[in-house]
Formats: structure tokens, C-alpha cells, sequence
């Protein structure tokens, strides 16, 4: 439990309110899974990219955790493309 309250996540307020500008939009124009892929996509940056160095992910393990981190993720992201391409009409 110690790790999460010592732990320091920064993220920039630009980004934050990026964040918050694309997702009310798509929110606006009812494009709800729109909103969530972006907000995945958000945590997912912030996650890798800008706070890799600030969770201690240096491990002698940390390459490999780190790709099959990246990798899912990317996965992820192509699955929920093909959804929205093969999207069934109700």
C-alpha cells in the first residue's frame, strides 16, 4: 500500500484539458466509444510515455514488461479500430 501513496504521477494541464476537450466533444456528438478509445489512449500515453521513469519500472525485467505492456496495448487499440470499421447497425 506504501507504493501508492508515495507514488507522484505527473501529468501536463495541457494534456489534461486536451483530454477533456476532445472527449466532451465526442460525448456532444454521441460518439460514446469514440470518448472512451480516447481516454484509453490518454492513459495509455501517460502510463508508457511520460511517467515510465517515475514508477520505477527499472527492473532487470522492465524491457520485457515494458513491450508486452506496449504491445497489449497497441493490440488493444487495433481491435477497437476493426470494431468501429465492422460496426453493426441495430
Amino acid at each position: 500500500m506504501q507504493l501508492f501513496s508515495s507514488t507522484e504521477i505527473s501529468i501536463p494541464i495541457m494534456q489534461i484539458l486536451l483530454l477533456l476537450l476532445i472527449t466532451t466533444c465526442a460525448l456532444l456528438f454521441g460518439k460514446i466509444k469514440l470518448a472512451l478509445l480516447t481516454n484509453y489512449l490518454f492513459a495509455f500515453y501517460w502510463c508508457f510515455r511520460v511517467n515510465f521513469e517515475k514508477l520505477g519500472m527499472f527492473t532487470p525485467y522492465s524491457a520485457f514488461f515494458s513491450y508486452f505492456y506496449l504491445g497489449f496495448g497497441l493490440i488493444f487499440v487495433v481491435l477497437i479500430f476493426i470494431a468501429f470499421i465492422f460496426k453493426t447497425k441495430h
